[in-house]
Parts: structure tokens; sequence; C-alpha cells
């Protein structure tokens, strides 16, 4: 075994016996303590935690490799993905909050008191969560495959057992918690490099004022080699994907079950808008690091890598090679690198970067060491917000109301572990990189949940008819127009199929307004506590008056 091995591994398993260990210390023993933590989690720890499950392995792992890759054109993943917590601080989580629901379906089921309105979303939410957690699965065998230069598959399956032992036995309660710790080392770990590489190349460190310079070295680069600029925009997809894409991202993030159940595990409406905004905080500092490791990476790939001799390639090559992520061909016979003839996978380029780089073995540890956190605690979010969707929102509220809480958590236990190995399995032959995979998840939440809840939360009008509606109809258009883009080349405008939400969002609002206004009106009752939500928490609407503190 050589010692960057150890090393790696050495750092991975002492992070995993840390998230164990707070795992089994905060064991759930109560539904409460299962799906929300009891409430009780401060909001700067939630703030943290939100933005280690926010930050899975499409932004530790697939965001600075896409932007590299696509250059100005990826830069709709950072825009969409931050952009998309505005909207869920200031129009849905303190609101969602308030009502004092455990999920997203209950939400939905009470609000528009419909079973059946609960049982859309419920499936919805499994349909989202699923296709999201392919994407972890498979970042967490990429990081695995690389560390015992394995096949990504085999390492796909080890992360499925590691993290459906991992989620199924703390709960909501113990993933929080796992979260917290899971983000500071991934943020370390993402920092670090970016950090060193600033030094390297510029001698600042301080990435985020020293990569213009690199860019536009970049630039020059480009130019010498005659291929396309990497700050030129819409060379990869025309405005209009680039905006369909910003969208379904930034409606998506407002829509996803597994995010906005983090704002739940909080005490008060005012503890949800603070965690928020330590939530955006934290993820600001990942994000606004992404474009400079992209440039620092493709700088030292064009300067270091491209233009050497084949044969005397760097070993880390041979070690990603292996993993099927990797690959080059001497096209032109003459025994030198070109661009055009390396063709790196945008998932390996925050995991190849510190090789590449020369950054050191701790370094190298501390990054697969971060890759995982991030695969794990969204994963962890993911399976926790299946679990709630089937046990609760399903079985318990619609199967069997009678059941016990023990048998409730068995129940949601159970869920975890078949729908990570379902996922995993399917991760084996990914439909496509983390990044895709994971932007089909947001179009899928803003096509579902964004219409939905935006307008139940500030529309008195939007009845169970509309809503259920409006959902299947989302639901549909979004997977209909992300299977035809993807395998029956179909476009409008040049929109491929990560922009699908757009469609689905668009149908949705429409479906859900003409069919609400066609039929009767909720009960007065689910008009007023609408109408209460939008009042701070001492406040309540009732019988046309505004009570504060029980008082008129």
């Amino acid at each position: 075994m050589d010692k960057q091995f150890m090393v790696s591994l050495l750092i991975i398993i002492a992070s995993f016996a840390l998230y164990i260990g707070i795992a089994v210390y905060n064991k759930a023993r109560q539904t409460s303590e299962f799906y929300v933590a009891n409430r009780g989690i401060p909001a700067m720890m939630n703030g943290m935690a939100i933005g280690a499950d926010w930050m899975s392995a499409a932004s530790f792992i697939g965001l600075a490799g896409t932007v590299m890759l696509l250059g100005y054109d990826g830069l709709a993943y950072i825009m969409g993905w931050t952009g998309g917590y505005l909207l869920l601080t200031f129009l849905l989580a303190p609101q969602l909050r308030k009502y004092g629901r455990y999920t997203v379906p209950e939400f939905i089921g009470d609000r528009f008191e419909s079973h059946t309105a609960r049982l859309i979303a419920a499936i919805s939410t499994i349909i989202i969560s699923f296709t999201y957690s392919i994407g972890q699965l498979s970042g967490s065998g990429v990081v695995i495959s690389r560390l015992f230069e394995i096949d990504t598959k085999v390492g796909t399956m080890i992360g499925v057992v590691l993290i459906a032992t991992y989620a199924a036995f703390g709960g909501m309660k113990g993933i929080t918690w796992t979260q917290v710790a899971q983000y500071i080392i991934l943020i370390t770990a993402y920092l670090i490099p970016v950090i060193f590489m600033s030094l390297q190349i510029s001698g600042n460190p301080l990435p985020w004022l020293s990569y213009g310079e690199v860019v536009a070295q970049l630039g020059e680069i480009d130019r010498e080699l005659g291929i396309t600029e990497y700050f030129t925009p819409f060379t990869n997809g025309t405005k209009w994907q680039f905006l369909a894409l910003l969208f379904s991202l930034m409606a998506g993030t407002a829509g996803l079950p597994h995010v906005i159940v983090r704002f739940y595990t909080v005490s008060t409406m005012k503890a949800a808008r603070w965690s928020g905004a330590w939530a955006l905080l934290f993820i600001g500092f990942l994000y606004l690091s992404a474009p400079a490791y992209a440039a620092f990476s493709r700088f030292i790939l064009m300067t270091k890598v491209v233009g050497s001799k084949i044969s005397e390639l760097p070993a880390w090559t041979t070690s990603w090679i292996n993993t099927g992520k990797l690959s080059m061909a001497d096209k032109n016979a003459d025994g030198i690198l070109q661009w055009s003839e390396l063709v790196i996978n945008k998932d390996i380029v925050v995991m190849a970067t510190p090789e590449i780089a020369n950054l050191g073995v701790f370094v190298i540890g501390l990054v697969a060491a971060g890759a995982m956190a991030a695969a794990l605690s969204t994963a962890g979010g993911l399976l926790i917000a299946i679990s709630s969707a089937f046990a609760h929102d399903i079985y318990y509220r619609v199967i069997n109301p009678q059941a016990s809480e023990e048998k409730r958590l068995k129940v949601a236990r159970w869920t975890i572990i078949l729908s990570t190995l379902i996922a995993g399995i399917t991760a084996l032959n990914p439909p496509g990189v983390i990044t895709q995979i994971v932007a089909w998840a947001f179009a899928l939440a803003s096509g579902t949940f964004f219409p939905a809840l935006l307008l139940g939360v500030w529309w008195k009008r939007a009845n169970a008819n509309g809503v259920i509606v409006g959902m299947i109809v989302g639901l549909v258009v979004t997977l209909s127009y992300i299977f035809t883009a993807k395998y029956g080349y179909f476009s409008i405008a040049g929109i491929t199929d990560t922009g699908a939400g757009i469609f689905g969002a668009g149908s949705a609002f429409i479906a859900n307004i003409i069919v609400s206004l066609s039929t009767a009106p909720a009960s007065i009752k689910a008009q007023e506590e609408v109408i209460n939500l939008r009042y701070p928490e001492q406040m309540t609407y009732k019988n046309g008056e505004v009570w504060i503190d029980g008082t008129v």
C-alpha cells in the first residue's frame, strides 16, 4: 500500500468513526426525533446542517468540474442553486415552519384537506429524492473507486452499504448533528486545495481575488490552441437553455422536500429565517470558490499536462484511467497529448486536481474525506425524505393510522435500507453525470412542489382539485420533456433535459390556477389558515381579525 492510499484511508476512517459516534449518541427513539429532530436544533447549527445537506456530491465533486469544462455556461448551476435559497428563505420556509407539520406531503395534505393530494405529494417526494440519491451514490462511488483503485461500480456498492447503515440508525436527529461535522470537514477540504493552488499559481492566498487573472490567461491559451474561449457565453447551449436551467435550479431549490424539512427542525418561524441566513453564508464559502477551483484546475491541466509526452505522463493519470473516468488517446500519433485527446469526466476534477497540482498526500486524503462527507450528508437527508414520505405520509397517515410508534420507526428504517439498495443498483450505470442527474431532480421539484407550495402558502383560493391536477400535470410534463430531450433528441428553443423544469412549473401553475378557479374554493378554515401563515408566530388570523398572543 502506498503512502497516499494509507493517509486517505486513515482520514476517511477517522471521519466515519466521528459520524457513527455522533449518530449513536443522538439515536432517534421517537418519531418526532426521527422526522424533525424534536424541533430542537439551534438556528446556526441548523444553517450549517442545511449547508452540508445542500452541498452534495454534485456541488463538491461535480460543480467545479462542470464550470471547468463548460466555462461561462456552467455558471447557471452556481447562480441557480444559490438564488433558489433566497426564494425558499423568504417565500416558503418560515410559513411552512409555522404550519407545524413533519413533511412537505403532510403540509399539502392538511392544507388542502385531501388524502389524494397527500398521496401524490408523497409519491413525488419519493421520485425526486430517489433521482437525487442516484447522483449522491454515484459520487460516493467515484471517491471510493479512486481510493482503492477499483472500478467505480464496486465503489458505488460499498457506498450503498455505508450510507444505508448510517442513515437508518439516527434519523433526522442523528443526521442533523452528523451534518454539522460533515460541513466542517467538507468546507475545509474544499478550501485548502483552492487556497494552495492560488498560492502556487499567483502567489496570492486569496483565490477569490486572484483567479480573474488566471481566466484572462486561459483565454490566451484557448486562442493559441484554436478552441472556444473559456469565458465565451452560450457556447455549450443556447441562451434559452441557460435561462431555463437557471429557473429550474432556483425553483427546484425552493421545492426540494429534503431541504424544506430541515426548516422544520427549529423551534420558531424566526429561527427558520435565521437558519436560511446562516445557510446562505455557509453555502457561499463553497459557491464563491467553485469558479476559482475550475479556473485553476483548467490552467494546470493546460499548462502542465497538455503538451506533455504521453509516455511520460504522471502516475495519477494511470490511477484515474483505472476508474474509467479518464481516457487519453494519441489520435494524431505524434506522442504528445493534445487538449482534444484528453477526455476527463466532470465528476473527477475536484478529486483529481490535488494530485494534478501535486499538493501532497494529506490534502489528497482530506479532499477524499470531504467528498465522502458531501455525498453522505445529502444522501442522509434524501433517505430521510423518502422514508418520511412512505412511512409517515403513506403508511401512517393513509394505510394504517393506528400503527404504534415502534412500528412506524421500523417501517421508516426498512424504507431507508431498501431505497438505498435500489438507488445504488441504478447508480451502477448512471444515466448521466452527477450534475445532470441532480438537475433532473431539481426540474422535477420545480414542476411539482414549487407551484403547489407557492400557491398553497400565498393564494387562499387554491384548492385540492387545483393542487392535485397541478402536481400531476407538472410531474408528467417534466418527466416527458426529460426523456424526450435526452433520448428522443427533442427540444424547444434549444432547451435540453436539464431545463425541463421551466415547462413543468409553467404548466403546473396554469393547471392549478385554472382548476382552482373552476371549482369550489377551499373551506373557510383552510383559507384562514393560509392568511394566518403570513403573520409572525405570535399573531393569529381568525374570523377576519388579527389576534396577538390571544388578544384582538
